[in-house]
């Protein structure tokens, strides 16, 4: 994309009176507008391991059909070619499995920090990214506090992959794949409120089976998929010591005291090329 001098001192001119007026950067919502963000509740207590929500996961994403006994020892992660990935631990009550995919966060890391919005927060929960305004910078890879987004990095057409809660499932009135067939039911598809109720009653009913702990209430600033378990999370490889909050809100403070400048250098840098690279043609190019 070319730009004249004109076009970039005035596209230079209204960054920085955009920086000056302060305008707040604001995250998605956090699930208490009109639409309840979707999600999904994983009960580790229910789950017998069987792996089929990695082969339904493939078949709805036309991925390549996992092969668990492939992938020892068991505590794998997701990958490009791998959406979803349920582990087995040995824990202070035996044999445990976890699954692990995106959490779709309420307030995402990804999104915040992608340049582009091709990581995006949908109204109805999932966190999907969106292939035609990315930019390949994997910002989002380095931001996720929990280390999902992966790379094709041996692909000529690369993608970010990463579970988008079968999005295009949903928008047709559909659940997501491995929570609609999950034969244990160790999947609980609905909204946010519907999973932390139904949550809190599973502990309620049976506190002898469940820890106290509904994790991805509020780590991250809270997630779109939470998990029960029979367990602590520790024992299960899950990151216990997560902020609490919104990873976003915590940059808000050092945009606002960082000098315009060294939001603008880049910028500057980039259109002084495009504006004087082509100096040596007739003008009327």
């Amino acid at each position: 994309m070319s730009i004249n001098r004109r076009g970039f001192f005035k596209v230079l001119g209204v960054t920085g009176a955009a920086l000056t007026l302060g305008r707040e950067l604001k995250a998605a919502p956090a699930g208490n507008g009109e639409i309840e963000f979707r999600g999904i509740l994983y009960d580790s207590a229910r789950c017998k391991g069987c792996h089929g929500c990695e082969y339904d996961c493939a078949d709805a994403n036309g991925l390549p059909p996992p092969d668990p006994a492939k992938n020892l020892p068991p505590v794998r992660k997701t990958s490009e070619t791998k959406r979803t990935v349920v582990n087995e631990y040995n824990t202070s009550k035996g044999k445990v499995f976890i699954k692990i995919q995106c959490m779709h966060c309420d307030e995402p890391a990804c999104a915040a920090a992608c340049l582009t919005q091709a990581m995006h927060k949908t109204k109805a929960g999932p966190v999907i990214w969106r292939g035609d305004k990315c930019m390949g910078c994997r910002y989002c890879m380095v931001s996720c506090p929990f280390d999902i987004p992966k790379f094709e990095f041996h692909s000529p057409n690369p993608k970010i992959q990463k579970c988008d809660m079968c999005y295009n499932r949903l928008k047709t009135g559909e659940m997501p794949a491995c929570a609609a067939n999950c034969p244990n039911d160790a999947l609980f598809y609905g909204t946010r409120r519907q999973l932390v109720a139904e949550a809190r009653k599973r502990i309620v009913e049976n506190p002898k089976l469940y820890v106290d702990y509904l994790y991805g209430e509020h780590e991250a600033g809270g997630t779109c998929w939470m998990y029960l378990s029979p367990v602590p999370f520790k024992e299960l490889g899950m990151k216990t010591n997560l902020y609490k909050g919104s990873y976003p809100a915590l940059t808000k403070g050092f945009l606002y005291a960082v000098p315009s400048v060294f939001v603008l250098f880049p910028a500057m840098l980039a259109g002084i090329y495009q504006a004087t690279k082509n100096d040596n043609k007739p003008e009327e190019e």
